[in-house]
């Protein structure tokens, strides 16, 4: 598995944690009554319809931009971890005797991006359930 393929789905698994939620406490909320027949199928039908327009107007479109700006403030960390990783390697190959020193520099640098990854998702976090 190549890292994109491994983005794709850190960033699908993201949206479907953060975006759902609104969705499934309007379905927790709503009742629908049980039908003892099967002729109350197109009924049944109608009160799923219902149930399911009233968690569509409620989920905004804010939840889904909080759930892409979380997905994107990961995939933004790895990568920038990833291209800094590259550039570390690359630099050690042309200098072998750099090697510690790039290693410290990196290791600071990956905190910092890290750091601002965190902050994004802890923001987007704060924005979902304010």
């Amino acid at each position: 598995m190549n890292r994109f393929t491994r983005i794709v789905i850190l960033y699908l698994v993201i949206c479907l944690v953060f975006v759902p939620a609104p969705v499934m406490t309007v379905f927790a909320q709503e009742s629908a009554p049980a039908s003892a027949d099967a002729t109350d199928f197109h009924s049944d039908i109608e009160v799923a319809s219902e149930v399911v327009s009233e968690a569509l107007r409620q989920m905004s479109l804010g939840h889904l931009g909080i759930s892409l700006g979380a997905g994107l403030a990961a995939i933004g960390g790895g990568v920038g971890i990833g291209v800094l990783g590259a550039a570390v390697i690359e630099a050690s190959a042309r200098q072998p005797e750099m090697k510690g020193q790039l290693l410290t520099l990196m290791f600071i640098v990956a905190a910092l991006i890290e750091g601002i990854a965190l902050f994004s998702l802890v923001i987007c976090m704060m924005c979902m359930f304010m």
